[in-house]
């Protein structure tokens, strides 16, 4: 009996205790502290860079870094330290990709992310390379209407949510993807607004935008903050794919200029945070009491931003940013290794393969010109694939510098070559965006005004020096007025003036072709046979080639 009075005693007093246990949480529930911790994790211009980049676009400084098994180890250990944590990037986290990304249309570096629990992600221009459509299947999922699923199985799309608040199909009136997304951590709702710069349009192939209007930065924002207002968010971030730079570290904000600056002047003071991107820079400002951050590109970086968020008001009360470095000194995320080695057993093989061979590293490094030695070698691929009769006839070809991705390096080993040779995944890293060459009908004095339509582009005081090939020569003064900064007289081929009456036949891109890069006057060629795709080219001319020199640089001459 007197057990079993213990044993009812021990009952009563465990249940007692479990009902305060049960109260005073209770109570924690019911009463959320008055300050919310929310951190963001944020990145850019990751550009399906699976895989860790070589050379100096693998490094910050001195340290290595990038590779998204890192990127995932890393994003998960700052996770850790806060529950309310959201993952965003601010645009072109596909396109402009190394081959085990693009071959499988970018699918790869989707499936990454969605892994690493990405939140949103604000659209760029480089979405837009396989054209708009394209980028609604990355989002919805299903196959390459073309190619189906080359890796043997469906694509389920993106886990996360693309934002477009600036991109408008002209056919709907509405923006291809929701304007804004939020998340809300205790009460405290975060908005955010996803936009690419209004430029796109000038440096995306034309076809790829076709029916779409990009409208400006800072007056589409400013009109979704009242909107999201009435929502009940206080807190609001910009995540825009254009950006600017300085002359820092990469956690400094020493002398930032660029586009971003004027946009986040003119930004609603409602707005907290601006993450930004499209110049692969790395800063951590304040402008205009605006926390203004870039990780740099190729998932390098990490933005670490922690707000401290008033859970009455939902304004924030603190914020700070810091740039961590993406180090690969961190145990690899399994799971992500897991999905490179299975596109890798597909594309390896391709990747593999060896081309060809170069003396010495070949950089897209420009003289004071603006000519490099990477230029001067894929503009003359380029003409020998189109100069032979039939081909196309051409004379001379051009090369847009922002299409050259990357360096060639003697002693970068990729897979079981020998220094000083070249793969095809190497050499599609340096091209990667599949272009075919167009060979059309300009007058000399349409390329006299191709030549000056370098000058002031994409912006006063700005320039985008074509690389010319083997024979093609000229000479621009940098005092000169625009529209007047090349000496006619000093254009020739081969030695001879170009006459501006005669007509000549000139190489470039498909890209090109259409006007991209604010050449427009390239849409005014005539006569226009299509050629092979820039990549064979350019594996041509190191089959006939090699061992291929740099280039020699001697073809533009800038004076004062």
């Amino acid at each position: 009996m007197s057990n079993s009075k213990s044993r009812m005693r021990y009952a009563l007093l465990f249940a007692a205790v479990l009902v305060m246990a049960l109260g005073a949480v209770s109570v924690a529930g019911a009463i959320p502290p008055k300050i919310i911790d929310v951190q963001i994790l944020a990145l850019n211009d990751f550009h399906g860079n699976l895989e860790p980049p070589s050379g100096s676009s693998g490094r910050i400084g001195t340290v290595n870094a990038g590779g998204v098994e890192y990127l995932a180890t890393h994003i998960d250990a700052l996770r850790s330290t806060n529950p309310n944590t959201v993952v965003v990037s601010a645009g072109d986290m596909i396109g402009a990709s190394p081959l085990l990304s693009a071959l499988f249309h970018d699918e790869p570096t989707i499936e990454a992310f969605n892994l690493m629990g990405l939140d949103f992600n604000a659209v760029g221009n480089h979405e837009f390379d396989e054209g708009w459509q394209e980028l609604l299947r990355m989002q919805n999922g299903g196959c390459h209407p073309v190619d189906g699923c080359l890796d043997g199985d469906d694509f389920a799309g993106a886990n996360f949510q693309y934002l477009a608040a600036n991109v408008i199909n002209d056919a709907t009136g509405r923006p291809i993807f929701d304007p804004v997304g939020i998340k809300v951590f205790n009460r405290a709702r975060i908005g955010f607004i996803g936009m690419t710069l209004e430029g796109t349009p000038s440096i995306v192939t034309p076809s790829g935008v076709e029916g779409l209007s990009f409208k400006d930065e800072a007056d589409t924002a400013n009109a979704l903050v009242p909107i999201l207002k009435s929502r009940g968010v206080e807190t609001i971030v910009v995540l825009i794919h254009e950006g600017g730079a300085q002359t820092g570290a990469y956690n400094q904000c020493v002398g930032i200029s660029g586009a971003i600056v004027d946009i986040v002047n003119r930004l609603d003071p409602e707005i907290d945070v601006v993450i930004s991107g499209h110049t692969h820079q790395a800063y951590n400002c304040n402008i205009n009491n605006k926390l203004v951050t870039s990780a740099a590109s190729f998932g390098r970086l990490v933005t670490d931003i922690d707000l401290k968020i008033d859970r009455v008001s939902g304004e924030v009360t603190q914020m700070a940013a810091n740039n961590v470095i993406v180090t690969r000194d961190v145990p690899k995320a399994t799971l992500l290794t897991q999905l490179i080695a299975k596109y890798q057993a597909v594309a390896k093989p391709i990747a593999d393969r060896v081309i060809g061979s170069i003396t010495a590293d070949i950089t897209r490094a420009a003289n004071a010109a603006g000519e490099s030695a990477l230029g001067d070698v894929i503009a003359d691929a380029q003409l020998m694939d189109t100069a032979r009769p039939g081909f196309g006839d051409a004379l001379v070809a051009f090369m847009n510098p922002g299409g050259i991705r990357a360096d060639f390096s003697y002693n970068q080993i990729s897979g079981t070559e020998q220094p000083g040779e070249v793969t095809y995944g190497e050499m599609f890293t340096v091209q990667p965006f599949g272009n075919s060459l167009v060979t059309m009908d300009l007058t000399g004095a349409q390329i006299d005004t191709l030549l000056e339509q370098q000058f002031d582009n994409p912006a006063a005081g700005q320039t985008r020096i074509l690389q010319v090939s083997n024979g093609f020569t000229y000479t621009w003064s940098q005092s000169a007025p625009t529209g007047s900064k090349v000496d006619a007289a000093t254009i020739k081929i081969n030695g001879v003036v170009v006459d501006p009456s005669a007509t000549y036949r000139v190489t470039v891109n498909s890209f090109l072709a259409d006007g991209g890069d604010n050449f427009a006057v390239l849409k005014q060629g005539t006569n226009r046979l299509g050629g092979a795709v820039d990549t064979d080219a350019l594996e041509a001319y190191f089959t006939a080639n090699s061992p291929v020199a740099p280039g020699p640089q001697n073809r533009i001459t800038v004076v004062p």
